[in-house]
């Protein structure tokens, strides 16, 4: 289980408040106006922000002692974070140790209709398709917490659904946990287990405060 046990984090002037729980397997969408925390929320997560109050906890045990590396997290950034001088194919490989599941890489590249792209460096891609090709490397690491930050924004309808379904999939079958930021009724209802709106009174657990 994942715990966001009372986490405060200083951003820009705000203290941003977090008090929430997702069960492992468990798919949670993570809703909200802009501003209100949602990718600060990934990030804190991830290690990428440190907290000033409160603790994170994977299976009952503090994630705020150990560094991005050795979290077990598997973060998709919104710019992709892919390395530009690298081919799409190498890039798919970071992140694995060895024997790598170069088999799955390229089944879920097929899949994703990205197979004839790998050759190419990333700026020879589509911004859907470094979306995807990115997607695809942060879904198969062996990493059980998965955290998305609008995952299928730059992709067109038809390419979204294939996109949002794989991902659905592949999240069930690894028995990953996930956090989904996104701004779509479908994703949520397509994907996830549940909602959360950030900034919300009652059962929505996220505050925002001066």
């Amino acid at each position: 289980m994942l715990e966001i046990d009372d986490v405060a984090v200083e951003r820009d002037g705000y203290v941003l408040r977090y008090t929430l729980s997702v069960a492992p397997g468990e798919v949670v969408a993570l809703r909200g106006r802009s501003g209100i925390g949602k990718t600060t929320l990934l990030d804190t997560v991830a290690g990428f922000i440190q907290p000033v109050h409160g603790d994170i906890r994977w299976q009952g045990q503090s994630l705020l002692q150990h560094p991005p590396e050795r979290r077990p997290v598997s973060q998709l950034f919104q710019d992709h974070n892919l390395f530009e001088h690298l081919t799409a194919w190498r890039n798919l490989q970071l992140g694995f140790t060895r024997p790598r599941p170069d088999r799955d890489l390229r089944d879920a590249a097929r899949a994703l209709d990205i197979a004839d792209q790998l050759h190419k460096l990333p700026p020879m891609l589509s911004g859907g398709q470094r979306q995807r090709l990115a997607l695809v490397r942060t879904l198969l690491r062996e990493r059980p917490l998965v955290l998305l930050d609008e995952p299928f924004a730059e992709l067109d309808p038809e390419t979204r659904r294939q996109t949002l379904a794989w991902t659905h999939k592949t999240a069930r079958d690894r028995g990953k946990t996930v956090l989904l930021v996104t701004h779509q009724d479908e994703d949520v209802s397509d994907m996830a287990d549940r909602e959360i709106r950030l900034g919300e009174s009652g059962e929505r657990p996220a505050s925002r405060s001066c």
